[in-house]
């Protein structure tokens, strides 16, 4: 009879089926291992150990992050979920007494928020209690600018990167949270990259070409280095004027497109125009810029693309500025009374000294107004209204469109008769006769070298023919 029992193998039978076993084995683990770091390196971040930050809030789990691969994409603006809050910028503080950093925000003023601040530091992240404080200068919109001051952790000196959440978000919106770089890590008051930076706030729909040309050769000859454009939308012309001062390192431009998050208005106050909030974003844009150079440039000057700043005695910034300072006090806001030069009226009769007609005909065939030909101002009505400025960036803690909401030294309207700004826009005095409006000839001491600078900027940019000289 045949009974069923163990069967034995020969030796070389065992030692393959034992090969095959194993080889098996080391291929699920490499398999695993393979998802897995495909996975750490696709989210970010995942949970380790428990602990708590230095700010006694409790934390679930301390987070630790992968190592960066490749280059950031720029996120201009970003979410946080759960919440109507929108992040713009974020900068390290240093001069407030403590160690902070300031996120500029968007947000809903009647919504409660309670912040928390995830902090990149090296190799884990850490976390604190943000307080949100919303500027007062929400001109009645319901959304406004708002500063999320976020206190850094003892453990984490120099964060590179800074999210923010909801307290009441849950660990699965905190695995997919986005962060800005924390900028402005040292702070530096002696030597700037630039003396004098603009910020121009903000570009929509615009196609006032000629008149950003001549602005942008103007502030070149006032001794501007930097300008900051903020821009939604603009015209294929403006578009390629634009891309030529980019080049050439004068300008640069920051994509504001809040329009995709937000209904922005295009007034100034509600009644001017439905929408969220005010002109465009406009604010907040504002005080992104004033921190973006706070330690690039020496000063910087907060107004419109068709508002100058001009010295009555002096060329340029560099000998108007020190003589501010001796008059009014360094590390002050200078205000700059607003003189209205309209282009939509027609100058007097009698008109006085006018550039030459054959000086600018081909600009005819430009898009925008011509400043050297509208050399009538309106009368003064009020010095302060409408006021711009030039401040040193870092005396100032916000900003607003005609002067700081905080600083450390307040501000100084500047006596008309050493500089005042020169405004060509719209009739404002709508009612006013042409022989009611007041003759000032100063914008004609630049044209000399402001006409052939306009001229090769055009040409350069295919406005006009290469072979057009004035």
């Amino acid at each position: 009879m045949f009974v069923m029992g163990h069967i034995q193998l020969p030796p070389q039978l065992k030692t393959f089926r034992r090969l095959v076993y194993f080889s098996q084995v080391i291929t699920i683990i490499f398999f695993t291992l393979l998802l897995w770091t495909y996975r750490s390196n696709r989210t970010f971040p995942f949970w380790t150990q428990y602990y708590k930050a230095a700010s006694e809030i409790p934390l679930p789990a301390q987070l630790t992050v992968p190592p960066k691969h490749g280059p950031e994409q720029k996120v201009p603006f970003v979410a946080v979920n759960g919440t109507q809050t929108l992040l713009v910028s974020a900068y390290l503080e240093h001069r407030t007494g403590k160690r902070e950093v300031r996120v500029i925000a968007v947000v809903l003023r009647s919504e409660t928020v309670v912040y928390h601040c995830l902090f990149r530091c090296q190799a884990q992240l850490r976390i604190s209690e943000g307080v949100g404080d919303i500027h007062s200068d929400h001109f009645g919109f319901a959304y406004g600018t708002a500063d999320i001051m976020c206190p850094l952790p003892s453990s984490c000196e120099t964060p590179s990167h800074i999210a923010v959440t909801s307290a009441a978000a849950n660990s699965e919106d905190i695995l997919h949270i986005e962060f800005l770089e924390v900028k402005n890590q040292k702070a530096q008051n002696d030597f700037f990259p630039y003396n004098f930076t603009v910020c121009l706030s903000t570009m929509f729909e615009f196609t006032n070409v000629l008149q950003l040309v001549q602005s942008l050769e103007m502030l070149q000859l006032l001794g501007v280095n930097r300008v900051v454009v903020y821009k939604t939308s603009s015209s294929p012309e403006t578009q390629r004027i634009l891309d030529y001062y980019t080049y050439k390192g004068l300008v640069e431009v920051i994509p504001w497109s809040l329009s995709r998050f937000l209904n922005v208005s295009r007034g100034w106050l509600p009644l001017h125009g439905p929408g969220d909030l005010h002109y465009f974003g406009q604010i907040p844009a504002l005080n992104d810029c004033l921190y973006r150079h706070m330690y690039q440039s020496r000063y910087v000057a907060l107004h419109d693309m068709d508002e100058l700043i001009l010295a009555q005695s002096f060329k340029s910034w560099l000998e108007l500025l020190p003589l501010l300072e001796k008059k009014y006090g360094a590390d002050k806001c200078y205000l700059f009374e607003n003189n209205v030069f309209p282009n939509t009226v027609p100058p007097p009769p009698t008109s006085r000294t006018l550039p030459p007609q054959s000086c600018c005909l081909s600009w005819q065939n430009v898009s925008g107004v011509n400043i050297l030909a509208h050399l009538y101002q309106e009368p003064i009505l009020n010095s302060y209204e409408g006021t711009k400025y030039i401040v040193n960036p870092r005396a100032v803690f916000s900003a607003t469109v005609h002067g700081p909401l905080r600083s450390l030294k307040g501000c100084s309207l500047v006596d008309r008769n050493i500089a005042r700004m020169y405004h060509t826009r719209a009739a404002k005095q709508t009612k006013l006769t042409p022989d009611q409006l007041i003759y000032d000839g100063l914008l004609l001491s630049y044209s000399t070298q402001l006409i052939p600078n306009v001229d090769t900027v055009l040409r350069k940019t295919g406005l006009l023919p290469e072979d057009n000289i004035h």
